[in-house]
């Protein structure tokens, strides 16, 4: 089982990233996993969650905006991008302010 992403305390941000896949892989298993460890290096990263179902929903935690922008703008990652409609009947991305947080 997979734990919950370990973040600091609040404010930081949260990438949700909401989609419904096309049909078959695409190349997709090998390209999302490369994305997830080259995200992991990127100044700001905080952690990433991910389930899949009928409806696939991924956040990923960042320090600031600042360090949203330059992920957006990594190379591999757009390149990434550009195959959106390979693997994506639909998607949405939202950028959100996580300003508490509480569990066990």
């Amino acid at each position: 089982m997979s734990a919950p992403a370990t973040t600091p305390q609040p404010p930081y941000y949260a990438v949700i990233f909401t989609s419904i896949r096309t049909d078959g892989d695409n190349g997709y298993g090998e390209i999302a996993k490369h994305m997830v460890e080259l995200a992991a290096e990127q100044p700001g990263f905080l952690g990433i969650e991910s389930a899949r179902q009928e409806i696939g929903i991924t956040v990923s935690y960042w320090s600031d905006v600042e360090a949203i922008k330059a992920w957006k703008e990594n190379l591999d990652h757009r390149q990434a991008q550009r195959r959106a409609k390979d693997w994506y009947a639909k998607f949405r991305v939202r950028v959100c302010r996580v300003e508490r947080e509480y569990g066990f």
